[in-house]
């Protein structure tokens, strides 16, 4: 299958998990066990398997951006930069759902941090870190 074709089916079914936390995060096994270990399990899998195949005589490595910019410049191993960002991004996001669960956040607040996690990662699970904060402050004020 070409790296095309793989794209497109990780992406949907990183979709699928995002849709499943956004609509359905009040059921336990969706951020428990579907978006923090199936998903994230099935994409480790095909990052693995693209690893295992195009890895060795590869150009580039983690020394220098100019490196890591020869590494990506492989198709292949671009598209499994981009699966490891998908996996990574939806466990975040899954913690995301079962944390503000535990700390009595309300799903509308986290939808926001959803959807920046799952376009911008880090920016999305900061903006969780504050609704957490300011939450907690009300909370313990309160």
């Amino acid at each position: 299958m070409p790296p095309d074709r793989i794209f497109e089916v990780v992406n949907l079914v990183a979709l699928a998990g995002w849709l499943l936390l956004a609509v359905l995060p009040g059921r336990r096994w969706v951020p428990s066990l579907i978006t923090a270990v199936v998903v994230p399990a099935l994409l480790a899998v095909v990052y693995i398997g693209i690893l295992a195949v195009q890895w060795s005589g590869s150009q580039g490595g983690f020394g220098s951006l100019e490196q890591v910019a020869q590494l990506f410049a492989n198709p292949w191993l671009l598209l499994a930069g981009w699966v490891h960002y998908l996996a990574f991004d939806l466990f975040v996001g899954s913690w995301e759902v079962r944390d503000a669960r535990s700390n009595g956040i309300p799903h509308w607040l986290v939808l926001p941090c959803l959807f920046l996690t799952f376009m911008f990662g880090p920016a999305g699970w900061g903006l969780y870190m504050i609704v957490r904060a300011l939450r907690r402050n009300t909370v313990a004020v309160a």
